[in-house]
């Protein structure tokens, strides 16, 4: 049975503004963030870029405010700090981070439990098993090579059994991220994705044409 990646259309603010506890925990993140960056200097992570949290947020809620997600819960591929599943997690989302570089999942460890939120996060690949091939072309990014420890397994969640993925990926990932969400994706969940300059996309998997929102629960 074919399957496709259908666009779905989300309207969101510019520059949203969140409740205070969302403003205080994306000003305490972009302080750890900042401090992070500056004490690592040149041996910074390299493929550690944080997305555009507020813009995300915005995503999330106008996600959550829709019901367009088939259920309420995310997982953030490659997290980082885990603003993201931190952000999802404060919208009344079940949230989970897979992040390969366990510096950063203490860290994302550390800024959910400071606040409080119900986000748990695992050390590995986000590439499910049996996905390696999709990977080949873009070998030479570590975050992608195959082998390591499957973020999904250490999680007890397969890919299928969330309703959202968030993923911001590098220059020349986009379609690799694509790819492992269309073949391991549950029917209807939705791709959330950052893209630096061409801001957030959202699709939706189907394997009917033409189906650009699932039903509501």
């Amino acid at each position: 049975m074919e399957r496709l990646l259908v666009p779905v259309p989300l309207e969101t603010p510019a520059r949203p503004v969140p409740p205070a506890p969302v403003r205080a925990f994306l000003k305490e993140a972009g302080e750890r963030i900042e401090t992070f960056v500056h004490d690592r200097g040149a041996g910074a992570l390299p493929a550690f870029v944080p997305s555009d949290s507020l813009r995300v947020y915005g995503a999330l809620r106008a996600i959550a405010a829709g019901h367009l997600a088939p259920e309420r819960t995310l997982c953030e591929w490659g997290s980082g700090f885990g603003v993201v599943a931190g952000l999802a997690s404060m919208l009344g989302f079940r949230a989970w981070g897979i992040e390969i570089e366990p510096e950063l999942v203490q860290q994302a460890e550390s800024l959910a439990a400071d606040f409080g939120l119900d986000a748990a996060f695992a050390c590995g690949t986000y590439v499910p098993h049996g996905g390696e091939a999709f990977t080949d072309e873009v070998s030479e990014f570590a975050w992608l090579k195959p082998g390591g420890a499957d973020g999904h397994a250490a999680l007890e969640r397969d890919p299928d059994e969330f309703g959202v993925i968030f993923a911001y990926p590098w220059p020349g990932e986009e379609a690799v991220v694509e790819a492992l969400f269309d073949r391991f994706a549950a029917e209807g969940a939705l791709l959330l994705t950052w893209r630096g300059r061409e801001g957030l996309s959202l699709h939706r998997r189907t394997t009917r044409p033409g189906a650009a929102r699932a039903p509501r629960r």
